[in-house]
């Protein structure tokens, strides 16, 4: 036997016993047929020894052994992904709501830094990046060749230093260059204001640990100058976030222990039923339900929903379960299809996998993977339809999971509804990085037309082509 057989042979029993370690098999079916794939492994182990016997260069084994991890859950889907360190101590001080960066939710795709949302009040939605952006340098740096941890690290910096991106836009015939300052992003998940006597904004900007919390303290200081009339929940451009956050929000304005939300996948644990009541949305069970207090006109009070492309994961968990409950009417456009749950595995080392294993249904049984919401009555962000292409949704992304329920009509909402922008002098198109719109002025037409709405005047359902 070479010496490269016996090192692979050796290496195979090494990576079974790491799987073992990790634990990874309490998530693996217990039959035979689910048994490690000894034969693949020594390919694998093959592939290993060589590559540390005549790569170029010396390779240190915690490097390689993390991307062989990587790229197994790369392969997967767009949301399954292996978090270093950094990246995972990231993802616990993110769903707290204070950050530092760019704000920006961010994905890959051949090899480019994918912009999936840009998040409220933040460098990056100032600037106007937009959904489905490809960045392809940061500064003089080419992202081609860095995983995503390497390409959200460059774009990580001290507060007041500034990055330059270079982005690819479709419909756009030159690239965009955007130069961004970097600051602390603090995320505001709730915002309110009375809008009108009697009919009140509710923003939802991100799902947090403190989301249910905020609500209902909003929600209390709304009903101080009196008892609501209508109220308008605008989860546009929310990418998601805590799935207990997405249950309090909908258990606010729903019947306790109605069914807000179900998810299905190959494990007992991932076959769950959450329903309106603390016991599924209190951070703890021993503490003071944060809703006990409220009105409770609340559970009747007439709701319209704002969604667009940009409303993903847990604001389509809260925008199904109030449509199928026949609680509120959904205005805007198709929401981004992200009906998937991630569960995120803590490794040795201070790192973790996020895998995605089950996907979510609406109390009806609706499937939101790749698909998404569609709203009661279809307005667009303008008058005359909206003046800029549509954004990416998950049925866009390369690798996604699909819709077990509805493949025909996933396809369906797949299908681009993109217009073609006008050309500037350069080259570039006009209005490459439009004005934002602020949610909840006078300048927000799907605002306006929600309030329309719930003051009893009749809107015009746009078409969409």
């Amino acid at each position: 036997m070479t010496k490269l057989k016996k090192l692979s042979l050796v290496f195979g029993g090494f990576i079974a016993g790491l799987l073992i370690s990790l634990q990874i098999p309490a998530f693996a079916d217990k039959d035979a047929k689910d048994s490690l794939p000894i034969e693949e492994l020594r390919t694998f182990a093959e592939v290993y020894s060589a590559i540390k016997q005549g790569y170029v260069e010396p390779v240190e084994d915690k490097k390689m052994v993390a991307n062989a991890i990587a790229g197994m859950l790369s392969n997967l889907d767009p949301h399954s992904t292996y978090l270093d360190a950094e990246a995972f101590k990231e993802l616990q001080v993110g769903t707290q709501g204070e950050f530092g960066g760019l704000g920006i939710e961010v994905g890959m795709e051949d090899g480019l830094v994918k912009v999936v949302s840009p998040i409220e009040d933040t460098p990056a939605f100032r600037a106007g990046l937009k959904s489905g952006d490809l960045i392809f340098k940061l500064d003089d740096k080419p992202v081609k060749g860095l995983t995503l941890p390497e390409a959200v690290k460059l774009m990580r910096g001290k507060p007041k230093t500034q990055i330059r991106l270079s982005i690819i836009r479709k419909g756009a015939d030159k690239p965009i260059e955007i130069t961004l300052t970097r600051e602390i992003i603090k995320v505001k998940s709730v915002k309110s204001k009375l809008a009108e006597p009697g009919l009140a904004w509710l923003r939802v900007t991100q799902f947090q640990e403190n989301t249910v919390a905020d609500l209902a303290r909003h929600l209390s200081e709304l009903y101080k100058p009196g008892p609501l009339k209508g109220l308008i929940l605008d989860l546009r451009n929310d990418p998601g976030g805590l799935l207990a956050g997405a249950i309090g929000v909908s258990a606010a304005f729903l019947p306790e222990n109605a069914k807000v939300v179900s998810t299905d996948g190959r494990t007992p644990d991932a076959k769950q039923e959450y329903l309106a009541r603390p016991a599924d949305y209190q951070r703890s069970r021993w503490r003071v339900d944060v809703f006990k207090d409220l009105p409770p006109a609340l559970k009747t009070v007439p709701i319209v929903v704002l969604v667009n492309s940009g409303s993903a994961s847990a604001s389509e968990i809260v925008a199904g379960a109030l449509q199928d409950h026949k609680r509120a009417i959904i205005l805007g456009t198709q929401t981004f299809g992200k009906g998937s749950v991630q569960s995120v595995l803590p490794l040795p080392g201070n790192t973790a996998i996020k895998l995605t294993t089950a996907r979510y249904y609406t109390p009806s049984g609706r499937s939101i993977q790749a698909k998404g919401i569609t709203p009661d009555i279809i307005v667009e962000d303008r008058p005359n339809g909206s003046k800029h292409f549509s954004q990416l949704r998950e049925a866009d992304l390369q690798g996604h999971l699909v819709n077990d329920r509805e493949k025909e009509s996933a396809k369906e909402a797949a299908k681009p509804t993109a217009k073609t922008p006008g050309k500037g002098k350069e080259g570039v198109e006009e209005e490459a990085l439009p004005a934002r719109i602020e949610y909840g002025s006078k300048d927000d037409y799907q605002f306006q037309q929600a309030l329309n709405l719930l003051k009893g005047v009749q809107i015009m359902q746009q078409q969409t082509k």
